[in-house]
């Protein structure tokens, strides 16, 4: 059994900067990849990036490639998600999920765990 946990969100002004983070305990995220998630209101929740158990291959929602870099700490096991430039429209519960298999891809169903979510902000 992994516990997921996100934080590091809060309310902001568009431009800014967040780093969200997911830790787990329970196991080791070492071996597994992770994906970072949102869900605005009134809306289903989105994939939004995605990384490799060894942080070697990530991958982004295409419009939010540049603004979004998501990377892991495996000494510390925890995954980050880096956001810059903050929009509104970036304004959702973020959730971590973690796939065992591996997988990386853009459907909630490819992950196994997920974290009950951290709420962000964006003031215009």
């Amino acid at each position: 059994q992994v516990k997921v946990v996100e934080s590091g969100g809060g309310l902001v002004q568009a431009g800014d900067s967040l780093r969200l983070s997911c830790a787990a305990s329970g196991r080791t995220l070492t071996t597994f990849s992770v994906a970072w998630f949102r869900q605005a209101p009134g809306e289903e929740r989105d994939y939004v990036a995605s990384v490799s158990w060894n942080g070697g291959d990530t991958y982004y929602e295409p419009p939010l490639k540049g603004r979004f870099t998501i990377s892991r700490d495996n000494a510390n096991n925890t995954v980050f998600l880096q956001m810059n430039r903050l929009e509104p429209e970036d304004t959702a519960v973020y959730y971590c999920a973690v796939s065992m298999a591996g997988h990386t891809g853009r459907g909630q169903f490819e992950y196994d765990y997920w974290g009950p979510g951290t709420q962000v902000t964006v003031s215009s």
